[in-house]
Formats: C-alpha cells, sequence, structure tokens
C-alpha cells in the first residue's frame, strides 16, 4: 500500500479546494508523491502522464467531500439551531463564508468552528485514503 504524509495530503486538500476551476491536486499511487496543477503556473517539474488515472489520484475538493456549505449547516444544527434560517439566507449569497464567521464571532462560536471544520476535513480525508487503498504517514510531533 502506498503512503503519503499527512501534511502533504492536507497541502494538497487546501490548493484543490481554493480554486478547483484553476488548480488540481494528484498523489502518485506507487510513489505517494503530491503534485498540485495549475493553469498556466508550474512551479515545478510535472510527470508527462499526470492525467493518467492508473498512476495518479486527484485529489477531492471541498466541494467533492461534501464540506462546503453543508458542513456548516451540520455545525449550526448541532450548535446554533437558532441561527440555522439565518445561515441558510448567508449561504445564498456570495460572500458567504465571511458573513458567516462574522455570525459565528458574534455568537462567541467561531473557535468551536474552526475545530469542527478541521476535524471534518481530515475525518473526509482519511475516509477518501482508505476508499483509495492510501495509507497516511501520521504528522509529526512538532518540536523545537
Amino acid at each position: 500500500m502506498v503512503r503519503v504524509r499527512y501534511d502533504d495530503l492536507l497541502f494538497a486538500y487546501e490548493f484543490a479546494s481554493s480554486s478547483p476551476e484553476a488548480g488540481v491536486a494528484y498523489i502518485s499511487v506507487e510513489t505517494g508523491e503530491v503534485y498540485c496543477k495549475t493553469d498556466g503556473v508550474e512551479e515545478e517539474e510535472l510527470p508527462p502522464d499526470l492525467d493518467d488515472p492508473d498512476r495518479y489520484l486527484a485529489l477531492p475538493d471541498k466541494s467533492d467531500l461534501d464540506l462546503g456549505a453543508r458542513l456548516a449547516y451540520r455545525f449550526v444544527l448541532g450548535e446554533l439551531p437558532h441561527r440555522y434560517d439565518q445561515v441558510r439566507e448567508i449561504f445564498r449569497h456570495r460572500g458567504a463564508y465571511h458573513r458567516f464567521k462574522q455570525l459565528l464571532a458574534s455568537e462567541g462560536a467561531l473557535e468551536k468552528w474552526f475545530a469542527f471544520e478541521v476535524n471534518a476535513i481530515e475525518t473526509a480525508l482519511r475516509e477518501w485514503c482508505a476508499e483509495n487503498g492510501i495509507g497516511i504517514e501520521e504528522r509529526r510531533a512538532e518540536g523545537p
């Protein structure tokens, strides 16, 4: 089983989620190496066969893993159910995450949201890796 470092996996997920229309992240099923590809800008040498699904898996983005607005709805249902309708309205417009975070800050729930989101991302990435036969090397302990 190929293994990927969790930190590399998280970086690639964040890359793919930051601009899904312009960037894609891949994992080599042979080496566990992570590659990030953007339209027009290539900072490193990329394998010429990066689009070969037998050798590279495209990492999902937050939409693929259902970690967008629905995640916010799940959080609000559990933590701030009285704000659910307001949050649904927020996500009907542009700039939703900014306004959502402002609401959470006003409710004193911003730190809870960040912890909830980090946990949901990690869980989803681990499940995706397990489904695709990829092992994860755990994070290294932070040292001096």
